[in-house]
């Protein structure tokens, strides 16, 4: 396993950020971790904002609106399964409707925000666009199988990160562009799964801004967990 360098380095010295979720338990932590370091956070969700990131539209519309250019683009929306449905153990469970809305917020809705950092980013120095995807999501690191909807989003998303990194950095020479993995967090999002051992928001965001710190153009395009250790696609 690689780690990145300089994993609890100083800060990243960043002063705009746009985080996207922000009224989630982690996408909240981490604005609130951001701006107790000084940086002015730009945050947007669908409770507040009206972002739907599942529809082209509402994400032009509300991404759109936005001017940069911003050092930190983090998207931290996602869901483990639709409301009245859990994460399948079995092909048996797999329910078309649920595995399409699973994809649309987990895959399709970071892709169509992805199309905007061009414009958002700034032209010269570092900057960073992270979304953050999850462990299960490696194809190399399954070996428990299940979870088919979640792992194949999330699998997505990785390879999504990975194809934009190639095309931003053709421009944007200082841009990072990575999936985090910001371990299991005490959210709704896992209340379900009470025998997960699990970190609070504050204590992930912690945790994720130390590896946003230490991430460098040469770490662009890769996969890392919340202590900085690369995960194996």
């Amino acid at each position: 396993m690689r780690y990145l360098n300089g994993r609890h380095g100083t800060e990243s010295g960043m002063t705009r950020a746009l985080v996207i979720g922000a009224s989630g338990g982690i996408g909240a932590a981490l604005s609130e971790a951001l701006a107790a370091r000084g940086v002015a956070v730009t945050g947007l969700s669908r409770s507040r904002d009206g972002l739907d990131i599942t529809d082209a539209a509402s994400v032009d519309r509300v991404i759109g609106a936005q001017s940069g250019p911003f050092d930190l683009i983090l998207v931290a929306s996602g869901i483990l399964a639709p409301p009245g449905h859990a994460p399948e153990k079995a092909l048996s469970q797999i329910d078309p409707a649920a595995m399409a809305e699973v994809m649309a917020v987990n895959a399709i809705g970071p892709a169509l925000i992805l199309r905007h950092v061009h414009r958002l980013l700034p032209r010269d120095g570092r900057s960073v666009v992270a979304v953050l995807t999850a462990r299960v999501g490696s194809i190399g690191d399954n070996r428990l199988g299940g979870w088919y909807s979640y792992r194949a989003s999330k699998a997505a998303a990785n390879q999504l990160v990975r194809t934009a990194a190639i095309e931003i950095t053709r421009k944007r020479k200082e841009a990072v562009v990575v999936a985090l993995h910001p371990g299991t967090v005490a959210t709704p999002f896992t209340s379900g799964y009470p025998g997960h051992r699990k970190v609070s928001p504050e204590e992930a965001a912690r945790n994720l801004l130390g590896v946003l710190d230490a991430l460098r153009p040469e770490h662009t395009g890769r996969f890392f967990d919340w202590a900085g250790t690369e995960v194996h696609w």
